[in-house]
């Protein structure tokens, strides 16, 4: 009997999965199921809104050459517009068309360009940043990074732009500031031009989830949406092997039998579960539901060491919200405005951060269209603030009780642009609000057996897949992070000798360490 998987979850993890079952693995396509309960696919790299009413977007993901597992993945996955491309060869040729080279990458109160030629580092803060690499994981167990740093550090250069380009708060997780400080060092030199980082040509769900899903639907694979695994039945004794899943669908309880040749791979935990949306006149409601994301593994986790510790990622929304808002418009002032500002084409500047934001605003205009179906005329731009509880520098209000246009409001405050101009942009523009509670529990400070394995031990069809499960010395918050416990999911379950390739390892190279340093010195 031919085994059959089935995968909980409908994101990158699990669309990467399931690739990596019929592409490695020998399964038909038919013999693969992904549950998900929403009615949309793509998990957290969503995009949709229309031009009329306005478009929305969680969230947007960065690229880098040492993206191995993506990329490898994406290597045999046709692009919607031309068959004979792959997404792959798209992400790199987008990249030399209209790569990033920010020249105003951080903006100072009197909306003036900052030089962030020095990192503004004093003797302590090298020397803390040093030590802090060279500390041990597990020496920095369920510590914050304001363990390891002083007070002046979160006010450098290098710190706003760190922050706000991964989305960083001082009090997350040492270990997860630790490895990204390892994973991302050799981009330490053009870490204030971003010229290192890559971008998909449109949004992620139009660049990667659809081809993805055209690919898999090609292939036989099933989803069930608005499909809720609660539960999963294990056999009992020793090792952990699952006999079944419990299922809601459409307010009806089923049970799906397993057969010890099947595989199950489950999506713990999501970071972005409970999302809610404003509009350009209301804002995003304020009171958050947890789904079945969190609840599965609550349930699972019970009584499991080897299963993870979900209250480290679920409970402490504060430490762990922030709110993104995606701006449509049909008159160009102020992209044009804003190339005039910061002397970079629309496309090619990068992030924008104003630091004496209250809420930590950070814009990007990224290369229009940004949706594959963008009608001319119809521009899109984004931002987001990793403050949102704070009051505005000109709402006085909290960001989480804006509205769009007064979001819209406080950006224009920030750069200081002639009121003519701010009445144009804010009669034409159309903005959506998002409020994420958990977008950065991932970051959360933590103890290194939180996450639970991939495949924990004496496993024998189940695995956990995304941004809570543990991959050692490759980093969260990253496209590359979910594919990772994808592939190794499937490698380990399956026994294959083709495994991910290993983790890029910047800090073992002397000429990467060097620039770094440099960097760092730089006054």
């Amino acid at each position: 009997m031919m085994a059959k998987a089935y995968l909980v979850g409908s994101g990158i993890a699990a669309l990467a999965a399931a690739t990596f079952l019929i592409r490695d693995g020998g399964f038909d396509g038919g013999d693969v199921h992904l549950f998900e309960q929403q009615e949309r696919t793509g998990g957290s790299l969503d995009a949709g809104g229309t031009p009329e009413a306005g478009y929305t977007m969680r969230g947007g993901r960065m690229f880098e050459a040492e993206f191995r597992c993506t990329y490898d993945l994406l290597s045999t996955i046709p692009t919607l517009d031309d068959p004979s491309v792959s997404v792959t060869e798209d992400i790199l040729a987008a990249y030399e068309e209209f790569g990033w080279d920010d020249a105003a990458r951080l903006v100072d109160a009197d909306g003036k360009i900052t030089d962030v030629r020095s990192m503004g580092f004093s003797e302590r803060d090298r020397l803390e940043l040093v030590k802090c690499l060279a500390t041990p994981e597990g020496m920095l167990d369920g510590k914050k990074i304001t363990d390891c740093f002083g007070e002046h550090f979160f006010a450098t250069n290098f710190w706003y732009m760190w922050c706000t380009t991964f989305a960083f708060q001082p009090w997350h997780s040492a270990i997860e500031f630790r490895r990204y400080l390892k994973r991302f060092i050799h981009l330490f030199p053009s870490f204030a031009s971003m010229t290192g980082i890559q971008r998909t040509r449109y949004n992620q769900y139009d660049s990667i989830v659809r081809p993805l899903q055209a690919w898999l639907a090609e292939q036989g694979v099933t989803v069930h949406t608005g499909c809720s695994v609660t539960d999963l039945d294990l056999a009992p004794g020793p090792g952990t092997r699952v006999e079944g899943i419990r299922v809601d669908r459409g307010g009806r309880h089923e049970r799906i039998h397993v057969a010890p040749q099947d595989l199950v791979l489950i999506t713990n935990g999501s970071m972005t579960d409970s999302s809610n949306l404003g509009s350009h006149t209301t804002a995003p409601p304020p009171h958050p539901r947890r789904s079945d994301a969190w609840l599965l593994w609550h349930r699972l986790a019970r009584g499991r060491d080897d299963f993870g510790n979900p209250d480290a990622f679920d409970k402490n929304i504060p430490a762990s919200q922030w709110e993104s808002f995606t701006v449509t418009a049909t008159d160009p002032s102020f992209l044009d405005a804003l190339e005039k500002f910061s002397g970079r084409q629309t496309g090619k500047g990068g992030l924008m951060t104003f630091t004496a934001s209250n809420w930590l605003l950070t814009i990007v205009a990224n290369h229009q269209p940004v949706y594959r179906d963008q009608p001319d005329g119809v521009t899109v731009w984004w931002g987001y603030g990793l403050s949102p509880d704070r009051p505005g520098n000109l709402t006085g209000k909290p960001m989480t009780a804006c509205t769009g246009r007064e979001i819209l409001q406080e950006v224009l405050h920030h750069l200081h642009f002639d009121p003519e101009l701010t009445d144009r942009v804010l009669a034409d523009s159309t903005v959506v609000p998002c409020v994420m509670p958990y977008i950065t529990s991932q970051f959360l400070a933590r103890r290194r057996d939180d996450r639970p394995q991939v495949v924990p031990e004496g496993s024998v069809n189940l695995a956990f897949i995304g941004q809570f499960a543990d991959v050692p010395e490759d980093v969260v918050f990253t496209v590359e992070y979910s594919v990772r416990t994808a592939w190794t999911a499937v490698a380990e379950l399956l026994g294959l000798d083709r495994r991910p390739p290993e983790v890029y390892k910047g800090h073992h190279d002397p000429h990467v360490l060097v620039e770094a340093l440099e960097t760092m010195h730089r006054r």
